[in-house]
């Protein structure tokens, strides 16, 4: 028994011997691409960039006779920003207008006349009848006019000076 212990632990000593040399094998190949690799010329290098110099500029605009408008504070334009249209923050946020106007879609009207109700399907698959003085989007669009093939509503947006402009839109009915 103690025989065939000895010849067991040969035998696994041989492999991984074995195993051991193979992983050698294929190096000198590497080593020879790497060489030729050195070997080649090296591609030229662009010029660096040159950085540009600027001429420096004091602003003394306070100095002037009359000084002029610091360009950091409000204007007297941006100081009347309370004048012009605005959205009524107190007012309670409708439904649609939790939806970007262009995923709005017109499916068809109710009614006639001045009692004429659009349908407009939100992305969610929900279709809401909605008439004039309603909002949809969320620019605060608020329906002016329902025709049988479009909506016309008057967006509020935000002009960045704490202004809002008045922008026209509409949506047709899908022809779907």
């Amino acid at each position: 028994m103690r025989n065939t212990l000895g010849w067991g632990r040969v035998a696994a000593t041989a492999l991984v011997g074995l195993a051991l040399t193979g992983c050698d094998r294929g190096v000198d190949d590497l080593h020879k691409q790497v060489a030729e690799i050195k070997r080649l010329p090296g591609e030229d290098l662009d010029p660096p960039l040159v950085m540009q110099t600027f001429e420096t500029f004091v602003y003394n605009a306070d100095k002037e006779i009359p000084p002029l408008r610091d360009p950091f504070t409000p204007s007297v334009e941006e100081d009347n920003a309370g004048s012009g249209p605005r959205p009524d923050a107190n007012r309670q946020l409708e439904t649609l207008e939790a939806f970007p106007l262009d995923s709005l879609d017109m499916v068809g009207t109710i009614g006639a006349g001045k009692s004429l109700t659009a349908l407009i399907k939100d992305p969610d698959g929900v279709v809401h009848r909605v008439g004039v003085g309603k909002y949809l989007g969320q620019n605060y669009g608020q329906i002016i006019q329902v025709f049988q093939d479009k909506v016309d509503l008057v967006e509020l947006l935000p002009t960045g000076s704490g202004k809002f402009q008045e922008k026209p839109q509409s949506i047709a009915l899908d022809q779907e």
